[in-house]
């Protein structure tokens, strides 16, 4: 599974909604989908975190990370790495 087929899987579990799937990498989310509050956002960093064996930083979270689904995966993909 490519890295960001998990986001978006991560996604649909945190935001309870079916619509991620059509998501491309330009798609806003931070801003622009109402259901992306700061619950899901902890929500989907906790996943994230659970997911790849890592942790993420108060500090290393801003709102540039949740932007786009682009700069989630390029956040993600950096951690991880």
């Amino acid at each position: 599974m490519s890295l960001q087929q998990e986001i978006k899987t991560i996604l649909t579990a945190a935001l309870q909604l079916d619509e991620v799937d059509s998501w491309d990498e330009n798609t806003a989310i931070l801003g622009a989908i109402p259901e992306f509050d700061s619950m899901a956002i902890v929500t989907v960093l906790t996943m994230v975190e659970e997911n790849y064996g890592i942790i993420i930083e108060d500090d290393e979270v801003n709102a540039e990370v949740f932007e786009t689904l682009a700069s989630l995966m390029a956040f993600i993909s950096e951690k991880v790495s």
